[in-house]
């Protein structure tokens, strides 16, 4: 096949064809610079921090597990919290929201004294759920209670008066 003067071929090149140059094993350079790329200290270091991230049972600022259920009496609201201690929790009611929220505040220090490294990372983190309920919350009646991970919030339904409609 020939276009302008140029020799195209649908046969790849040999060693024949082109002695300068042999061809490669097809993915030894891939792998060796995929190797390379994974195993240079900043990507090790990224890659460490992943494993810490999923080490955490803490939940993440994404947020947390929770089901609302309405009996003829109370409302019931139930979060998932595992690995969490019940002082990291904090409850606030603003009018008919009720808002559940976490936070974890620790110092970690790592200190190697055969290679003099000394490390200290203060680690923060936050999480909040809030909820609406159709009516004002008396926070005088709420009942919560923290067991095995899991937060359960019994808040009683008010009822409204009823007015009734004149012709």
């Amino acid at each position: 096949m020939e276009r302008e003067g140029m020799l195209m071929s649908s046969m790849p090149p040999n060693e024949k064809n082109n002695p300068k140059k042999p061809i490669p094993e097809p993915f030894r350079d891939l792998v060796r610079s995929m190797n390379d790329f994974f195993t240079e200290k900043p990507v090790r270091g990224f890659l460490q921090s992943i494993d810490d991230f999923f080490k955490t049972p803490f939940p993440v600022a994404a947020g947390f597990h929770v089901e609302t259920a309405e009996t003829g009496k109370e409302h019931i609201i139930t979060a998932e919290l595992p690995g969490v201690k019940r002082e990291q929790i904090h409850l606030n009611i603003t009018g008919n929201y009720l808002t559940i929220s976490v936070e974890n505040n620790e110092m970690e220090t790592v200190e190697d004294d055969q290679t003099q490294v000394y490390r200290r990372k203060f680690i923060r983190q936050q999480s909040a759920r809030t909820v609406a309920l159709p009516h004002a919350i008396n926070e005088k009646q709420v009942k919560a209670s923290y067991r095995d991970g899991l937060l359960q919030i019994r808040i009683p339904q008010e009822k409204g008066k009823v007015i009734e409609i004149d012709d």
